[in-house]
């Protein structure tokens, strides 16, 4: 069997570089940039978490891809380890971020916080306790 090399999530927007610039400036992604076709349309875009990207996709009827902005129901969402998740709870906030969730203690070990981004994703940002 050939080995896993990685894995690269890929998220749905309406608005992908408003979603690349919040998730860059709240959450503190890096910027991977958006790509645009002949007509000058966002079609593409990335942020990168630690030393992997997040793909950000455009909605696609025909492949049957949506934002969560414009459904009433989530899959599932991303869990990120941060090295102080009171800190990033505090910019996220600050930046405007829906938070669902205040950093709390977890029984499996970790403390951690949700929130949303601006079409709904769920995220969740964590710090392994000691």
């Amino acid at each position: 069997m050939p080995t896993i090399q990685s894995v690269i999530p890929l998220l749905v927007y309406e608005d992908i570089e408003r979603a690349h610039d919040f998730l860059v400036d709240a959450f503190g992604f890096g910027a991977g940039g958006v790509e645009r076709d002949g007509d000058g349309q966002v079609v593409h875009g990335e942020v990168v978490a630690g030393s992997g990207p997040i793909w950000l996709h455009r909605v696609t009827p025909e492949h049957e891809l949506a934002s969560p902005h414009s459904m009433n129901a989530q899959t599932g969402g991303l869990v990120v380890r941060v090295d102080d998740v009171d800190a990033h709870f505090a910019h996220a906030r600050a930046a405007g971020a829906h938070i669902d969730r205040e950093p709390t203690d977890q029984p499996y070990g970790q403390r951690e916080y949700g929130v949303r981004d601006p079409e709904g994703h769920r995220w969740w940002f964590a710090t392994p306790l000691k």
